[in-house]
């Protein structure tokens, strides 16, 4: 099992906004939104983009490339929730005041 990977400090990542990290050996995005942080895969399965840079709206961030959403809590694709395609999630915890991730290698 992977261990947990501090990303940033408590305060660094906005409200309602996320950030892109390097854990291990892919790019996590980790999101604020009611609270409490959440993170799912940060490369949009459509065309590669960022979802980190995308726009965050009742638990969902949109591609800013192609408009697609998935759920920052279980990476949903939210255009098509019954669909097959879903962003990884990954663990997320707050030690102290470093936001940790576990992302497996």
């Amino acid at each position: 099992m992977s261990e947990f990977q501090t990303v940033a400090k408590v305060g660094e990542i906005p409200a309602g906004e996320g950030r892109a990290y390097r854990v291990n050996d892919r790019v996590v995005a980790v999101f604020f939104i009611d609270d409490r942080y959440t993170a799912i895969d940060d490369i949009c399965p459509h065309m590669g983009a960022s979802l980190a840079s995308g726009y965050v709206e009742n638990g969902s961030v949109t591609c800013p490339w192609h408009d697609w959403s998935f759920s920052v809590c279980n990476g949903t694709w939210m255009n098509n929730p019954k669909g097959k395609i879903c962003q990884q999630v990954f663990e997320v915890r707050v030690e102290g005041n470093e936001i940790q991730v576990r992302a497996a290698t």
